[in-house]
């Protein structure tokens, strides 16, 4: 990919995270924009459903971009759903004066990912005012069921 296509791609990306990120969120939501737009460009082009504390829900659609060499979504665009969904979380969950940074995940693959993607961070059992690794869980579905789950381990510390 070129540079000037990679950060149209970026621009893009940044546009669709500001209209379906809350207002909310303050200044945290223009520079969770800024940290996201980045590392997606390349592989989905997903809309925030919802966010809030303890909540997040990203979607993006089966397309050709997203594919493996059988057909079905890529395992790294389920992961790139996976972080993009359990950072949004982990920001908007976490008390003000506080940063993290993903520090591992673990995934598991629970079927072949043959539609479009609805990948979902659920985090209301996390205690988000404690500092240090939290894990935060996420499950990607097609249609109802489920094809992926991960634990992305969160490392929270005071900024």
């Amino acid at each position: 990919m070129r540079r000037a296509d990679h950060h149209r791609g970026e621009t893009v990306i940044r546009q669709r995270l500001e209209q379906s990120l809350p207002t909310v969120l303050g200044e945290r939501r223009e520079n969770l924009c800024e940290i996201l737009a980045i590392g997606f460009a390349q592989c989905i082009a997903p809309p925030m459903v919802e966010l809030r504390p303890g909540y997040a829900e990203v979607r993006f659609a089966k397309h050709r971009e997203v594919l493996n060499h059988i057909g079905r979504v890529h395992a790294i665009a389920l992961c790139n759903a996976a972080e993009l969904a359990a950072g949004s979380m982990t920001d908007a969950s976490i008390p003000n004066g506080c940063r993290w940074i993903p520090k591992g995940m673990t995934v598991e693959y629970l079927a072949k990912a043959d539609g479009d993607i609805r990948t979902v961070a659920a985090g209301s059992a996390v205690d988000w005012d404690q500092t240090g690794d939290i894990k935060v869980p996420v499950m990607a579905y097609v249609g109802d069921k489920p094809v992926f789950r991960a634990e992305i381990t969160m490392c929270v510390s005071q900024a």
